[in-house]
């Protein structure tokens, strides 16, 4: 049973964020060597796919539920009451 909602973006966020961070711990312990900028794309980068994977998520999953289908019918009330 599931406890929460999937949500990609935050999954690729976290992927990306955790690369970088055993990218720089790699290179803190002396297993390569890397230029100090280099994490500045690979965060940036990530971050960005992370909110393009989290946009098409929310946009994929309020289709699947059907919200925002009847936006527009006219079928709300007035909440002036009868004119």
């Amino acid at each position: 049973m599931l406890r929460h909602e999937f949500r990609p973006g935050r999954l690729v966020a976290g992927l990306s964020l955790t690369a970088a961070g055993v990218a720089y711990a790699g290179d803190a312990g002396g297993l390569w060597d890397m230029p100090w900028f280099a994490l500045i794309p690979m965060v940036v980068g990530g971050l960005c796919l992370a909110a393009a994977v989290g946009m098409i998520g929310h946009g994929a999953h309020s289709c699947r539920s059907g919200h925002g289908t009847d936006r527009g019918s006219g079928t709300e009330a007035d909440p002036a009451g009868p004119a």
